[in-house]
């Protein structure tokens, strides 16, 4: 009579292995799958709602650097801006409203600036490197 053969015991280990396994991936990935695709919806919709309630006031410029000690900000401007303009800054923890009282380009005060020209300017509170200027309509510090 011919012995039968025997598989090897570790041989029957790893077929069993790769078998959970491969079902291990394929029920994770079924699961995870449409959790992600709503919570990319829902951020998708936050950034749209975001983004219109931004488009509504025009933007100025951006905050390129800061000094703390003279509370001064300097901005790169997008548009005109002019002293009396109200002006809001907006960024990741920054958010308050100001009347434009002293503007300086080179260190020599001016009334107004133009386009592509980067002032210095007083602020009320501290400000960072990237966040946006906003003109407004009215003065309401927040």
């Amino acid at each position: 009579m011919p012995k039968n053969k025997k598989k090897k015991p570790s041989e029957k280990k790893r077929t069993l292995k790769t078998q959970t396994r491969k079902k291990i991936v394929k029920k994770t990935v079924k699961k995870t799958k449409p959790a992600r695709k709503t919570v990319k919806k829902a951020i998708l919709k936050r950034s749209i709602n975001k983004q219109k309630k931004l488009i509504s006031e025009p933007v100025i410029g951006k905050v390129t650097h800061y000094f703390p000690h003279v509370n001064a900000a300097v901005i790169k401007l997008k548009s005109q801006l002019s002293a009396g303009d109200c002006i809001q800054i907006k960024g990741h923890t920054t958010d308050f409203k100001e009347t434009v009282a002293s503007m300086q380009i080179d260190h020599k005060p001016v009334k107004e600036a133009k386009k592509g020209q980067e002032i210095g300017l007083l602020v009320l509170s501290r400000v960072r490197r990237g966040d946006t200027v906003y003109k407004t309509s009215s003065d309401k510090t927040s």
